[in-house]
């Protein structure tokens, strides 16, 4: 098949074997350049001759509390080699800092040409960037890279800006946005407001980064279907980290990001470190295969996600993620319920939610609680909260606080500390 790597259409077996090799030379390439990890395999006294996946699962795991402890004796080759410092986006701590040789670039944007091209994007498509390409964010120099390598056309637009993205769809008629997908809600509203059919536009496709915009059983949820609701165009999740350095990107089936078996290994494991079963959920832990600057070795994201290892529609055999539950580190606990903030914030998908963050604190007798921090549409305040707390009783069993609050009060708690991104959630918890 066109733009599909052989390997991906390979039976199982046949990736494991690849996989397991790349494994071998990932290990022994760590266990001589990196610092750290010749230090942490010193201490384990393991043979590192990977012979079996077994051998290779019975390694130890590293965390984002070992690269933020440890950062630069992660760093396999001198500082002068490393030619693009990117950092993660600080949410769950201080930011850590990737650093990419020029191979690491060649395979950045060797993986999100794949990743396009499974988002069955081709070189005659047009994407318009709506997002930051700098502030040592990877994934915009990846999607920049990656859609020049597709040999596609782009546009840099950057984020926001709602009269400024349509006004140029308008004038320049992309084929694709890439963007988060509570903005195209945000973009919907403002063509709306101004008259627009944007199912008139040139705009047939969207992939959507930073958000999910499915559910656990892999359907549109609630952001996805507001979106589609009001513009027909086609939908494609992502998911990916700064730190792996790889995208898990949908198909046209759209049933959960496709794995790049010559890029990453990855594993998903419960809280006793044991590979779950297929469909269930455990926290995402990945290996980067072929990184020469910062790989890393059974790195837990402290995500929280499934994957799905039966054959897709599409031809590829490779495992696919689905949308990521939370982060293990904001699992909470509200009366008897185990929720993460993705859960909440799709029930908050409602008209006349204007904006909105979710708070999690420590009530009086220690347990967790939640507040819901909203800036509402005026008019409609009453209906709004009828709705919310009939959604959260009904789907959650729970009746969280309500607060309104301004718009400015709601920027201030987004944008407090030092994060790159938008804070939705903040965690209060003692």
């Amino acid at each position: 098949m066109k733009n599909i790597p052989p390997i991906e259409l390979a039976s199982p077996d046949t990736i494991e074997d690849f996989q397991l090799a790349r494994l071998r030379d990932a290990v022994q390439y760590a266990n001589v350049k990196s610092p750290f990890y010749k230090s942490l395999f010193a201490k384990d006294a393991r043979d590192l001759v990977i012979r079996t996946i077994e051998e290779f699962s019975a390694l130890p795991t590293t965390s984002k509390d070992d690269l933020q402890k440890h950062n630069w004796d992660f760093l396999c080759v001198p500082k002068s080699e490393i030619v693009e410092f990117t950092s993660t986006s600080g949410t769950l701590g201080k930011p850590v800092t990737i650093g990419l040789t020029e191979k690491d670039l060649q395979r950045l944007a060797y993986n999100e040409s794949l990743s396009f091209a499974c988002a069955d994007g081709t070189a005659d498509d047009l994407y318009q960037l709506m997002l930051t390409l700098d502030r040592q964010f990877m994934a915009g120099i990846a999607y920049y890279e990656g859609i020049r390598k597709l040999g596609a056309g782009l546009i840099r637009v950057g984020p926001g800006l709602p009269a400024l993205q349509l006004e140029t769809i308008q004038r320049l008629q992309p084929s694709v946005l890439v963007a988060v997908p509570s903005f195209l809600v945000k973009l919907i509203e403002y063509a709306q407001q101004a008259g627009v059919d944007l199912n008139s536009t040139s705009v047939r496709k969207a992939v959507c980064i930073g958000e999910s915009v499915r559910d656990e059983s892999l359907a549109l949820n609630t952001l996805g279907h507001k979106i589609k609701q009001a513009w027909d165009i086609q939908l494609y999740s992502t998911y990916a980290s700064t730190e792996m350095q790889t995208a898990f990107t949908e198909c046209g089936h759209g049933k959960g990001g496709h794995l790049h078996p010559e890029l990453i290994y990855l594993e998903v494991l419960d809280d006793d470190g044991k590979v779950v079963s297929n469909g269930e959920a455990g926290e995402i832990t990945i290996t980067t295969l072929g990184v020469e600057g910062m790989p890393l070795i059974r790195y837990r994201t402290g995500d929280v996600a499934r994957i799905y290892k039966d054959a897709c529609a599409c031809g590829r055999n490779t495992l696919r993620v689905g949308p990521i539950l939370g982060r293990k580190q904001q699992m909470i606990k509200l009366k008897g319920t185990t929720l993460y903030p993705p859960a909440l914030f799709d029930l908050l998908q409602v008209d006349g939610v204007i904006d909105y963050v979710v708070e999690a604190f420590t009530g009086p007798l220690g347990t967790d609680e939640v507040k819901l921090h909203i800036h509402f549409d005026g008019a409609q305040r009453e209906r709004i909260e009828r709705e919310l707390l009939s959604a959260f009783q009904s789907r959650l069993r729970v009746v969280p606080e309500i607060v309104a609050v301004s718009p400015r009060e709601i920027e201030a708690m987004q944008h407090s500390g030092s994060t790159r991104k938008l804070k939705k959630f903040i965690d209060s918890r003692k």
